[in-house]
């Protein structure tokens, strides 16, 4: 439980580089944090400290069978933290990202994390909102839920927020009421053919005009899914590897940086500001808890709610 709250108004200039980087030190001492998103309010954690990680579900009273998804401020960073994006991932993420969509992949097996029992995948999202996004620079990609308790309402203000959270959250960054308000829509690539888990901000319609959706009416067997506002629905891949915690060499660390998460956070532009749909030309995130040298695959592989959370399914926000 954090000993100090403290809240930042966004829409003041000051307050947000002053909260940005309040909330960047929050997450490097593995404390939670709520931040904005264009959904919903997210709760988030650094998604390599697997304590913060745990504790941040247990806040919202969630267990680990409900992995939380990851934010990234950067295709470049998502592209680390995937092992295949299928035949239609690429066409969506470019139609859609930055914005309010959800991707469930198979995780890279080069990272060493611990977001829950994602049996080996990762619910990944590039949110549109320009502080998050500039949060995400500094932090690296950051395991983010909805900002509420399990079962809630999620919330659309950072006061919502606050009221159900209180002093368990270390920052809290104000963008005003979310402009969204719904939690994102969430689409699994682990398949053949994409398989909308949950509709929501973008319609299966719209997600048709890119890809062959085909919308699943409940989880198969080798999905695990989430009923919070944006938590990400995880699916199975099927490698019993994947269910057990990855060795990240002590609780709550943060392993070295190498390999391709290291060349993602090397190629990352530094450009401020949100980017155009699709584009990889934003905010350069760092990507750490790469393990390219041991040889062996990571324990579990990654979360969402995403939903989200919001954000952040269930994230993502």
């Amino acid at each position: 439980m954090s000993t100090a709250i403290r809240r930042f108004d966004c829409a003041d200039p000051a307050q947000r580089a002053e909260g940005i980087e309040a909330a960047a030190a929050a997450v490097s001492r593995g404390e939670f944090i709520v931040l904005p998103t264009d959904t919903v309010y997210g709760i988030g954690a650094d998604a390599f400290m697997p304590a913060a990680v745990t504790a941040m579900l247990a806040a919202k009273g969630r267990g680990r069978q409900m992995p939380s998804p990851v934010l990234v401020g950067s295709v470049r960073a998502a592209a680390a933290l995937i092992d295949d994006l299928g035949m239609h991932g690429q066409d969506l993420i470019d139609e859609f990202w930055p914005g309010a969509l959800t991707l469930v992949c198979p995780a890279s097996r080069t990272l060493s994390w611990d977001l829950g029992e994602t049996k080996g995948t990762v619910a990944v999202r590039m949110p549109l909102h320009p502080v998050t996004l500039e949060l995400l620079k500094q932090t690296g990609p950051m395991a983010v839920s909805s900002a509420n308790k399990s079962g809630q309402a999620p919330a659309l203000t950072v006061a919502e927020a606050a009221a159900q959270l209180g002093d368990l959250v270390a920052v809290y960054l104000d963008g005003g009421p979310a402009a969204g308000g719904v939690p994102s829509s969430i689409v699994d690539l682990t398949g053949t053919v994409p398989r909308l888990l949950r509709a929501g901000a973008i319609s299966a319609e719209r997600l048709r005009t890119v890809a062959p959706i085909v919308e699943s009416t409940e989880p198969s067997s080798d999905t695990a899914a989430s009923s919070d506002a944006d938590t990400a629905v995880s699916a199975g891949t099927g490698h019993d590897s994947a269910a057990a915690p990855a060795d990240t060499g002590g609780s709550g660390g943060s392993p070295p940086r190498a390999g391709r998460a290291a060349q993602a956070r090397d190629d990352a532009p530094q450009a401020a500001g949100a980017p155009a749909s699709g584009s990889d030309t934003v905010p350069g995130d760092t990507v750490p808890g790469s393990d390219t040298a041991s040889g062996g695959p990571p324990g579990s592989g990654g979360d969402d709610p995403a939903p989200p959370a919001d954000g952040v399914s269930s994230h993502a926000k």
